[in-house]
This record gives structure tokens, sequence and C-alpha cells, in this order.
């Protein structure tokens, strides 16, 4: 807290979880809700550099009991021009039943009808509005939120919407100039990316620090960081964490994809660069994001032709020469890292490489409450479930997944619904359509994990019951691979550490390749059957390549 008068508080923003995203609501300590007054259920105006809005109270989560955080969602962040970490003003504020309420659409054109604002006034039910207001609304066939302007509000500035507040949409979009996103980057937030909160910290100390507080450095004397190599696995979402970082910090944002600035003519792809780095250090602060860097910095000693070459001593050139360090940083990202040329990863380059691993369970449960958050479930759906299941699977991965498993509801409500496809479909009838668990489960069929595609990946459908005797192989199979992968957070509260391998041996057909089979299916694992023969190569260096890919 910063100081405290005339009934407002100022408090440091921080992001929320994916469930409360949409919401309209600001968590805070219960110690500041006394302080202002407030209750839960209650309304509060959160006030940034740009505008303000009208949030419901929500208690804070149990870690930030004692702290001077509010919780807002990114959208809330986008229209009060704030990012995490800076402070904001909460105060409360009265409010009175609204008797009607009129929207405009930001920046795009629709045909609204009484349907229309009738699911409107649904999304807004029971949440307060300010006029002037910019409000993010989801609509039917679209996986982002729309924005809409408050217009009118009546009988007072501030009001609450009821069943029997009349809510208008007006059919002539506005233009907000102080919304506009920057260059490039879509709308993506924080609350956006799955889990990942320790690579999210990292990040932010690296890049947002020096953009937004350069004092800090230059006070205890040293330089900070040039550039970050974001590096993991195809889909697990280091274009993503680029993109939010970006819209948080509100840097310029110059996106580049490798192989867009190569070029055939002698030159033209040093130049491409030159221009990319003049125009970063115009707009500074800036964030260069260069996407597949391994596509123009691969080891000059592997590559035979000059163009890459000159390209790669020409970003080394760049970097070396940067003079607005710390106010441009350049951030790489590649699923191949070893391939990258060993000059641009040394200190004063890319100074930092932050690992991006591919999700564990907690994770791929974060990863699907953010892209279900949207999507209509029914009760039964079981998320926990779902992150058993899907062991391998990236962030992009889980994504697809819910993709098919909507479409799976979509096919199952068009032909036990009949609909009419002729006309449009009324909101009561789309109601009705919801995601199922057996959705998931069918969709488990067809998607599978990127990372094992190109290995013969199986789940067996052996289970212990089909392995007759070997009671205490069996048993010892559960304790060394099925607990360890099924209660990961009793082994690390015990202190023990499961073993890395195990040799099964015995003669031809007594049961090992069953047994293994077994022991994958009762964990819920990929099954991934390798034969010794398979793996060797007359060629220098094939089989330990393959040795590494398994």
């Amino acid at each position: 807290m910063r100081a405290i008068e005339g009934g407002q508080v100022e408090l440091r923003v921080e992001s929320v979880s994916p469930r409360d995203v949409g919401r309209k609501v600001a968590r805070m300590p219960r110690k500041y809700m006394e302080l202002l007054g407030v209750s839960y259920g209650d309304f509060v105006e959160v006030e940034g550099p740009r505008s303000s809005a009208v949030l419901q109270v929500r208690p804070a989560y149990p870690e930030d009991e004692g702290t001077n955080v509010i919780r807002i969602d990114g959208y809330t962040r986008e229209i009060l021009g704030v990012a995490i970490g800076d402070y904001v003003t909460v105060r409360k504020v009265k409010i009175v039943k609204g008797t009607r309420v009129v929207l405009a659409p930001v920046d795009f054109r629709i045909e609204p009808n009484e349907a229309f604002a009738n699911y409107i006034k649904e999304r807004l039910l029971n949440k307060a509005v300010k006029k002037g207001e910019v409000v993010f609304i989801s609509l039917p066939y679209y996986a982002e939120p729309f924005r809409f302007v408050v217009k009118i509000a009546e009988p007072t500035q501030i009001v609450y919407i009821e069943y029997d507040t009349r809510v208008d949409v007006s059919p002539e979009p506005v233009s907000i100039e102080a919304l506009e996103r920057l260059k490039g980057v879509p709308r993506v937030t924080w609350e956006d990316i799955g889990d990942l909160e320790e690579v999210k910290e990292r990040i932010r100390e690296m890049i947002e620090l020096p953009l937004k507080h350069p004092e800090f450095f230059k006070h205890l004397g040293i330089e900070p960081p040039k550039g970050v190599l974001v590096y993991g696995p195809p889909g697990v979402g280091k274009t993503l964490l680029a993109k939010a970082l970006a819209n948080e910090i509100g840097a310029y944002f110059i996106a580049i994809n490798g192989p867009e600035i190569m070029s055939k003519y002698y030159g033209e792809s040093e130049a491409r660069l030159r221009e990319i780095f003049e125009e970063a250090q115009k707009n500074a602060p800036a964030v260069i994001f260069i996407d597949e860097l391994d596509a123009i910095a691969p080891k000059r000693e592997e590559v035979v032709g000059e163009v890459e070459k000159r390209v790669v001593a020409q970003l080394l050139t760049l970097m070396d020469g940067l003079k607005e360090r710390g106010r441009v940083i350049v951030i790489g990202a590649t699923n191949r890292i070893e391939a990258i040329d060993p000059a641009l990863r040394r200190p004063g380059r890319f100074d930092r490489e932050i690992e991006i691993p591919p999700p564990d369970k907690h994770a791929r449960k974060a990863i699907l409450e953010v892209h279900t958050r949207n999507i209509p479930l029914e009760e039964n759906v079981n998320l926990d479930a779902i992150a058993e299941l899907t062991h391998g699977f990236t962030g992009a991965d889980i994504a697809a997944l819910v993709k098919e498993a909507a479409m799976n509801a979509l096919r199952r409500f068009l032909k036990a619904e009949k609909v009419d496809l002729s006309k449009p479909v009324p909101p009561e009838v789309l109601e009705k359509l919801k995601v199922t668990q057996q959705d998931f489960l069918d969709a488990l069929k067809v998607v599978h994990p990127t990372l094992m595609r190109e290995v013969l990946v199986e789940v067996p459908e052996v289970r212990w019951d089909d392995v007759g005797g070997l009671e205490e192989i069996k048993q010892a199979l559960r304790e060394a691979v099925e607990w360890p992968l099924k209660y990961p957070e009793v082994f690390e509260k015990m202190g023990i550490k499961p073993p890395r391998g195990i040799l099964l041996y015995g003669p031809p057909g007594c049961g090992k390749t069953l047994l293994a089979k077994a022991v994958a299916t009762e964990a819920n694992a990929n099954f991934i059957a390798i034969k010794g023969p398979e793996i060797l190569s007359k060629w220098v260096g094939e089989s330990e390549k393959a040795v590494r890919e398994i």
C-alpha cells in the first residue's frame, strides 16, 4: 500500500487465475477491504493511467493475504493501461440499479436485434458498468471476446445490471485510439499461459525490469541483458510467452519469423536485419522477437551457403552494437538450441537461456483451464482426469484436444437436435450445446502428442489381470513405475527418488513385453517399443542421435 486518503487506496497489480478471467472481479486482501469499507460482492472503481473500471470485490487468494496486491485480469489491465507490478487507485463506489444501458461495439460493425441484446444482457447480469467504460464480452462462434463501450448509463453514471434493466446495443461502432494494439501483437496476456509461473517470473525480471526501471541497473553498476534465448520442444508456449510479454509491458514489439528475412539476393537479408534493429532503437523501449532463430543463425561450420554465414555475422555485429542497452531487448525462440551458432550464446549477446519443458500433470490442468474458460462444459467434465490422461502433450496439443472435443460435441448436438442450418441458430438452442467428458475421451483417440509423432506410440490395453502369476514382479513394478507416475507429490514429500530405469530379463516368451505394456496401461502412460537393432546405423553418429531422440 502506498497511501490511503479520502476513502481510496493504492495497490500493486498482479494477474488472476484462469477461473477469474472475464468475470469483472478484483481480488484484494481483507485488510484493504475493511479499510475501504467493502465486503464480498460490493463494487469498487479501479483507476489506472488510461481509464477506470468498476469491478466486483472478491477476497484475495490465501497467498496474497498480508500483501498490498490487487489481482485483475488482462482485459482489465489493458483497459486501465497498467502492467503487472504497476499501482492502481481503488475506491468504493455507490451503486444503483440500472434502468437503461446502451453499449456500442468498438471498431467492428454488427446488426443487433432483440435476441442479441438479451444475450449481451445475460453476460452482464449482476455486474456493474460505468458510462464510458470499455467491457469485454464473449460472443458465440468467436474464441476471443469483443470490446464494447458503455455509451449511456441511466439513472446515474455507475449502474448495476439486473433482469429488469433494459440493455440496448448500438449498431454504429466507435473507435478508441487509446486502446489501439501495438504493432503485430495479438491480445495475449499472462493469464492465457497455463502454469510456467517460474519462467514468467524470470522473463519479467530480465526484460520488464530493464525496460521499465533502468535506474536499478545504473545504481548497481551492471548492464542489463541484451538478449534472452527461450528454447524447448514445439508447442510448449515459447512464442505465446513473447507475445504476452510485449502486451504486458507496453513496449514497441517487432516479430520476425526466422525464414522471412532470408533472401536469395546478395546483402538483402543483412539489410533487413539492420532495418529492424534501427526501427527498434528509434522506438525504444522495444522488444525484437526472432522466432525459429535456428533458421537464420545456424552453426557456421555446418552450413554450406554463404548467406547463412553472413546473416549470423550481421546478427552478432548488431547485438554487439546495441547502443540502447536495456531499452532494446532481443528474444530468440528455438526448438533446436544445439543448432544455433555458439558465438550467439555467449554472455553479452543472448545473456540468458531459459528452457521451457513439456508440461507436467499440474501444468496440463492449468492449460486445460485456460483453453476451456470460454467453453460451456457439462458438470461431469473432470479436468484432473483429462490432465492425467495427456502424458506427453504440450500446450499446443492440449489446445488441439479442446478444439477436437468441442467439434465432437457439435457433431453430437447436430445429430441429436436436428438443427435447421439454413436459418440462424437461436440463442436458446445454442445454450443446450455443451462439451462432455466423453467428448474429451473421444478426442484423445484422434489427437496425439506432438513430441512422440516420429516414433510408434501406443496406449496398450493390457491390464495386470491379463498377466498370469508373477505377483512379486508385478508388485515391484507397481512400486517402481506406477506409483512414482501416479503419486509424484508423495515421493517428493518423503524425499524418495524413484528409479530411473528397470531391466527385465528372462528367456523368450516369459512375458517381459507384456509386463511393460501392463505397467504402462495401469500408469496411464504412453508406450514406446524400441527393438535394439532398429537404432543401429552404419553412418557415424546416427545411432547416438537415434538414442537421444528416443
